[in-house]
């Protein structure tokens, strides 16, 4: 049996919403419909995929298993779709993603300097989905911070650069040319712990178990937006910080604080010598090691 790629978009709609209800509206089809569709996979596959009662909807453990493998393949349908569309055009294309911070330019200049007939587009990108633009073809290459999600793609380390906390301008560490974690200790994390683990290890919230929720945060300017408010504290790679510089944050050095690093990705799988070119370009122009030391205050050039 082959897998119905629509039967499949619905399975995972409910299996990321937990609720009919919700997914049907996410997919703008009725309910009944969306019910049916799902008995219909349950059948092809002769397995149940979700567990129903009167508390809510839960996954089974197949499919769990569908979930983990359905995304995945999803992804490559719409990245085939992609980048067939893009092969019929007369102009070939290369889409970069490439994540706040980092200047692509010296590796965008080379590569069209070897290869002025293909036309670069660029896709700025974010922690979430990173990757995600690569293994649906959103993104043909990507400069990328790590760490993130690497299967199904090849990833190829760049450089390393110093990671800077961000602190409203009036903080009461703001005058110090440098600070450590434990002095860190008892502000607020606009961030998942896990992404800062030299904070968490010794965070005074989470010691308590009082952390605040924490909202989502999907852009830069974001952060920087709560951390001027006095909602918190972020922690930034050191070119992101230098680039989105505010009068009412800085950005300080902190002993104890490991780099970020940086790398290129592009899917496994692919043979597509412009890739190849991209990354070699890439190497060549931005493959060096970011140790600039930050000076005092946000405006500190990388």
């Amino acid at each position: 049996m082959d897998p119905d790629l629509r039967k499949l978009r619905y399975f995972v709609a409910v299996a990321e919403e937990l609720h009919f209800g919700r997914a049907a509206e996410r997919l703008h089809i009725a309910q009944p419909v969306l019910s049916r569709q799902i008995r219909s996979l349950e059948e092809d596959l002769g397995a149940e995929v979700f567990h129903r009662d009167r508390r809510g909807t839960l996954l089974t453990p197949a499919g769990e298993q569908l979930l983990e493998d359905a995304v995945p393949l999803l992804a490559s349908a719409e990245a085939l779709v992609r980048r067939v569309r893009r092969a019929r055009q007369d102009t070939p294309t290369l889409t970069i993603g490439f994540m706040p911070g980092i200047t692509l330019t010296p590796a965008t200049v080379l590569f069209t300097g070897r290869h002025p007939t293909v036309r670069v587009r660029l896709l700025r990108t974010s922690w979430g989905d990173q990757a995600a633009v690569l293994l649906d073809g959103r993104a043909d290459i990507g400069i990328v911070r790590l760490p993130l999600d690497q299967r199904g793609l090849q990833v190829r380390p760049l450089f390393r650069e110093p990671r800077v906390v961000v602190l409203p301008a009036g903080h009461r560490l703001a005058d110090r040319p440098v600070v450590t974690v434990a002095d860190l200790a008892s502000e607020h994390l606009l961030q998942d712990p896990d992404a800062v683990p030299e904070w968490r290890d010794v965070a005074v919230e989470l010691r308590a178990g009082r952390r605040p929720d924490t909202p989502v945060i999907h852009q830069v300017e974001e952060k920087l937006e709560l951390v001027a408010s006095g909602a918190g504290i972020c922690v930034l790679p050191l070119s992101t910080a230098s680039f989105y510089t505010r009068p009412d944050v800085t950005a300080l050095r902190v002993d104890g604080l490991g780099p970020n690093e940086v790398a290129l990705a592009w899917v496994a799988s692919r043979r597509s010598p412009l890739v190849r070119a991209f990354a070699e370009a890439a190497a060549e122009t931005l493959g060096r090691p970011g140790t600039s030391d930050l000076g005092a205050g946000a405006g500190a050039e990388p």
